[in-house]
């Protein structure tokens, strides 16, 4: 057991991004109701999620993440997770083609719904309100009665999560996820993509590694790891009295596990060392996160790993950096170097994202190619310091949002405003988001040939 800890004693800790709930009764009563409900994830399935993740920081795996940018009560479809699900798969194919190397698949759903925010208020033409913070909490509607934080929602995400998982992991065993499957949804992508002949070469080869293993009897009849796959979720653990409600102790090890996803992540704006966020995190067992941005220097990153992982277990802690594309060279060298000199094992992984948002014909955007810039200067950093680029982060959707611009199909600011839906930032749509991952397999596939002439070089 952890030295002086209980799910509940971040309430004595400073805490920075949390709302005020204008009932506290109302709050206790839906926390206490959620005490009694029955897990959403289990401990076993935490453990395999850090066993996979210790292959990432050992280097014979990549981590691939991604989701939602908030979960929202209005687009919880079962197209939806479908969509996403069809795509994050794709994703994962061509990442493990380029890096010949197992992917582990962690989501951003089921369980993100809370958002950290720049202001605790928003001021629309005179009258200033709470400014939202995801579903979990409030609504996105502009208005006193939308924007009053009301602790029920915690039951409807609890219920919203549990039938996504319910649907994800039915995906996931069912037979969805059958190879054979996700080779026609990279085809049909790829008849529609302005870079056909570009995906077409490495569906093709991939279509003869399957013709192949046919012919030797290798099916997904025959070998489960076609048909199935391990898939998890993660989310930002952020709204702590929703966490602590849900934190349980597993009767086969007798530690806390936090249940309401399989791995959580502190952010950026909650990572102060003696603060509520990472004092409820160190006590939990579940694979942890933690976003690094540009103000996070080499002894405060020393000091939080000795915190989060003080047994330096690899596959426990996740390091998200998200630095903004020009400013990747100035800030993650030093961090890498800090970690290899005392020896700490963790998952490098790249947020390309959150550091590279600007507002463009009155919206708020991406553009692809400094989302790329970001992925592409993270692994020319590692591979200068020696270092195994594990993983990318992104928020993405399987549907067809105009939102970020760039991409194959040149998204310009103009068309922001076709189908822009998120509730707080932008996202990848589907299509940028398989293109992205088709251009980090380039540079995995770089990386391991790279690798393959200095072993024979030697």
């Amino acid at each position: 057991m952890t030295k002086n800890w209980t799910p509940a004693s971040w309430r004595s800790k400073p805490i920075k991004q949390v709302p005020t709930y204008p009932d506290p009764v109302a709050l206790a009563h839906v926390e206490s109701e959620l005490r009694r409900y029955p897990p959403l994830v289990f401990a076993g399935e935490a453990r395999n999620l850090k066993h996979e993740l210790s292959l990432v920081a050992e280097g014979k795996a990549f981590l691939l993440q991604g989701g939602d940018c908030a979960e929202s009560f209005a687009e919880h479809e079962a197209d939806n997770i479908r969509d996403f699900f069809r795509v994050f798969l794709q994703m994962a194919i061509a990442l493990t083609f380029g890096a010949s190397k197992p992917v582990v698949k962690v989501g951003r759903i089921a369980g993100q719904f809370a958002k950290p925010r720049s202001s605790d208020t928003e001021t629309k033409d005179g009258v200033t309100l709470p400014s939202y913070r995801g579903d979990i909490i409030n609504g996105i509607e502009f208005d006193k009665a939308s924007r009053t934080p009301d602790p029920q929602r915690m039951s409807e995400v609890y219920r919203q999560s549990a039938a996504t998982l319910n649907l994800l992991r039915a995906f996931a065993q069912g037979g969805y996820a059958n190879l054979d499957n996700v080779h026609k949804w990279m085809l049909g992508f790829i008849a529609n993509s302005p870079q056909g002949e570009r995906y077409s070469k490495l569906a093709q080869r991939i279509s003869e590694t399957m013709d192949f293993m046919r012919a030797i009897g290798i099916t997904a009849n025959t070998n489960s790891s076609l048909r199935e796959t391990s898939f998890y979720t993660s989310h930002e653990g952020l709204l702590l009295g929703y966490e602590e409600a849900l934190t349980r102790v597993d009767s086969t090890s007798g530690d806390w596990y936090a249940t309401s996803g399989h791995m959580l992540w502190i952010g950026d704006r909650t990572r102060q060392s003696d603060h509520a966020h990472v004092e409820y995190c160190r006590g939990i067992k579940n694979p942890i996160g933690l976003k690094c941005g540009p103000s996070l220097e080499p002894d405060d990153l020393l000091r939080l790993i000795d915190i989060l992982n003080p047994e330096n277990e690899a596959g426990r802690l996740t390091l998200i950096a998200r630095f903004g594309y020009d400013k990747v060279g100035d800030h993650l060298p030093q961090l890498i170097r800090a970690v290899e000199r005392e020896g700490k094992k963790v998952v490098w992984s790249c947020d390309p994202m959150h550091g590279n948002t600007i507002t463009a014909n009155g919206y708020k955007t991406r553009p692809f190619e400094r989302i790329l810039k970001e992925v592409e200067n993270f692994f020319a950093v590692h591979h200068a310091e020696g270092t195994y680029p594990g993983g990318i982060h992104i928020e993405m959707t399987g549907r067809d949002v105009t939102e970020c611009t760039g991409g194959a199909h040149a998204i310009s600011a103009e068309h922001l405003s076709d189908r822009y839906h998120t509730h707080c930032d932008p996202r990848l749509n589907a299509d940028q988001a398989l293109e992205l991952a088709f251009l980090v397999a380039e540079l995995l596939k770089k990386q391991r040939d790279a690798e393959t002439t200095q072993a024979t070089a030697r």
